[in-house]
């Protein structure tokens, strides 16, 4: 998908009808029209509202047909003709325009994960923490790659990951979970614990936080 709409986003199209850019979306899961898929990914499309096919296309349908819809005019890549598509309302289609700016930062994101993969081999010979630390953090990220650096962090055993961690809100569960018993398991190798008020890393033996005085 997103090789398919880089390769697109840089190509203009004109609706003929009113004259106005089309917007470059990606193609709806389903073909409403025969169920056989758009053979694309991504799709131009007139948006705009006083675009005269549209415009007119609710009093036609409504006349020939009965039916509440207009018309947005459609064009495959590749085609210099497009086709009228049919829409039910007018937000139709709007929630499919493709962000060329989303599309940019998906890019750098994944770059940056293949970048911080391809370090896991040295990471811990290298006492690098920070290819551990992206992949963990970055919710974008392969869950496969994910776990792996979870599995590093003991081996790292640098506690500055922890504060990073504790401050991340994971969506996967199990993911947090393996996290959680990773940083477990990395206090008790360094003789630490957490202040379950402030939660300041402090010494296992400790009877008060020296941070915010909470007792034990």
């Amino acid at each position: 998908m997103l090789s398919a709409c880089k390769k697109h986003l840089d190509e203009k199209h004109y609706c003929p009808h009113c004259k106005e850019l089309m917007s470059c979306c990606s193609t709806p899961p389903i073909h409403v029209g025969d169920g056989l898929g758009w053979g694309t990914e991504v799709y131009f499309i007139c948006l705009n509202d006083d675009c005269r096919l549209y415009k007119d296309g609710w009093n036609y349908i409504e006349e020939k047909f009965g039916h509440i819809a207009s018309y947005r005019y459609m064009l495959l890549p590749g085609n210099t003709e497009g086709t009228p598509m049919m829409v039910g309302s007018k937000d139709a289609f709007k929630g499919c325009i493709i962000d060329p700016e989303s599309i940019k930062l998906q890019d750098e994101r994944y770059a940056k994960e293949k970048e911080a993969v391809a370090q896991l081999d040295t990471c811990v010979a290298d006492k690098n923490l920070a290819p551990v630390l992206l992949l963990v953090l970055d919710e974008g990220a392969d869950r496969k790659n994910r776990e792996r650096a979870a599995d590093l962090l003991v081996e790292l055993n640098d506690l500055t990951c922890i504060d990073p961690i504790r401050n991340h809100t994971f969506r996967d569960d199990n993911l947090a979970h393996r996290i959680n018993m990773a940083i477990k398991q990395l206090l008790k190798i360094n003789f630490k614990k957490e202040c379950p008020d402030c939660s300041e890393i402090i010494k296992a033996q400790a009877k008060k936080c020296q941070h915010c005085g909470k007792e034990f």
